[in-house]
Formats: C-alpha cells, sequence, structure tokens
C-alpha cells in the first residue's frame, strides 16, 4: 500500500524557520525532519512514497529525488497553488491506489503501520482515523469515538467530551474524495466529517504518543530526543 506524506504546507507556526525552507526540509541534528520519517517508514516496509508538495517544492525534489538514495521509491504529486490536504490528495490520485496511507508532513509516529492496515482491510469502511487517548496534554484533544467509529472531529477543540486527538495517520479509499473538486481548495477536516456523517471513519486507538514538529515546541522536544539518542522506532 502506497503512503501520501502531505509535505506541502507553509509552516507559517514555525516562523522565521520556515520562511527559505519547506518545513519537512528543517533540519534536526544535520538531517531534514522528513528523512527521519523516511527512514522510519523504510524500516517497517513502507517503501512506496507519495510525496504531496507545493511550497518550496524544488527544494524537497531536489534533495530526496526518486527516493532510490534513502531506500525508497518517491513520486511527487505537485502543487501549483495551494490545494489544501483534500485538494492535495486529489490532485495525487493518479499516483495512489485504491486504498492508501496519509501521513501528516510533520508527524513521526513510531507505531505498527502494518497493524493499522490490516484493522482498517478487516473494518470494510471507506476511511480509518488513528487516535490517541490525549485529555489536552500535548495539543487540543479535537475527536470523539464511540463503537469502533469516529463520531465527531473539530481541530479547534471546543467540543466537551472530545479526549481523544487526530494522531497525523489515516487510511482512506479513493472514493473517500469523489467528492473533493479537482484543482480546488479543501482540506481533509471536509473529508473526514463527510465520512462521520455517513458513518465509514472507523477508528483505532494507539497507545503511542506521538511527536510533531509543525510547532516550535514540537520541534524542541523532537530535536531533544534526536540529541539523546532516543528516537522511538516501532
Amino acid at each position: 500500500m502506497k503512503i501520501a506524506i502531505l509535505a506541502g504546507g507553509l509552516g507559517t507556526r514555525l516562523g522565521s524557520l520556515t520562511r527559505d525552507t519547506p518545513k519537512s526540509m528543517v533540519k534536526i541534528c544535520g538531517k531534514p525532519f522528513l528523512e527521519y520519517q523516511l527512514e522510519l517508514l523504510r524500516k517497517q516496509n513502507l517503501e512506496d512514497i507519495v510525496l504531496c508538495v507545493g511550497h518550496l517544492k524544488d527544494k524537497i525534489q531536489s534533495y530526496f529525488g526518486d527516493g532510490s538514495r534513502f531506500g525508497v521509491r518517491i513520486e511527487y504529486g505537485e502543487e501549483e497553488e495551494p490545494l489544501g490536504t483534500a485538494g492535495a490528495l486529489r490532485n495525487a490520485g493518479h499516483l495512489l491506489g485504491d486504498d492508501f496511507l496519509v501521513l501528516n508532513g510533520d508527524s513521526y509516529l513510531a507505531i505498527d503501520y502494518g497493524e493499522v492496515i490490516e484493522r482498517y482491510k478487516l473494518g470494510n469502511k471507506l476511511g480509518l482515523m488513528v487516535v490517541y487517548r490525549n485529555n489536552n496534554r500535548y495539543d487540543k484533544s479535537n475527536v470523539m469515538i464511540a463503537d469502533g467509529l469516529v463520531t465527531n472531529y473539530d481541530r479547534s477543540g471546543r467540543m466537551e467530551g472530545m479526549s481523544y486527538i487526530d494522531y497525523g495517520l489515516s487510511v482512506l479509499n479513493r472514493k473517500a474524495l469523489e467528492f473533493v473538486p479537482q484543482g480546488k481548495f479543501l482540506q481533509l477536516d471536509d473529508v473526514y466529517r463527510e465520512l462521520i456523517r455517513r458513518r465509514e471513519l472507523m477508528a483505532f486507538e494507539t497507545q503511542v504518543r506521538f511527536y510533531e514538529v509543525g510547532s516550535v515546541q514540537g520541534l524542541e522536544g523532537f530535536t531533544k530526543i534526536v540529541e539523546r539518542g532516543q528516537i522511538p522506532e516501532c
């Protein structure tokens, strides 16, 4: 199964660090963050990568190329203008199969991806979201689940009773993107809400904490574990 990595964002929360550098290319102990992601995926035999790129995409493409130097195969879904996370996947649809993983470009997730894929296959639904019982610890919790399904998703985290957070990893069937207009800006939030409405979004709860580099605090935290040689692996 291919995995799409959403690496086209502006990275505005990182301020000057991403003025001339894509978020995925921010260096941690001498290596771009995306390289850490690819190393983890390769160790789990996820070698078919589709990078959804936009902002400063040339810097990503010139460094990673076709992925052979890193033991993976990379194809690129290129945005000429911002399309949002759902729009980026729709744009790269011709590179993806009927089912595919979606990984946030700023998330390091040392989870068993094979277990996630198997749960998705058994569920016979259009989508699966990995969730973590966060209780507002690392960021605002934004997900409610019941009976194995995601029942509510709100990234503003304003709803009472939300104790889970979107982990940054999902599995989708291409039919989940059918209502996304080609070439139009749309976020995955809208796709998830539509799947929730149809009762087509499964929840997979993990006990493995996530790391993110989309915020200054998250970047500093991940850098510390790399410096200590404590980078987690599944």
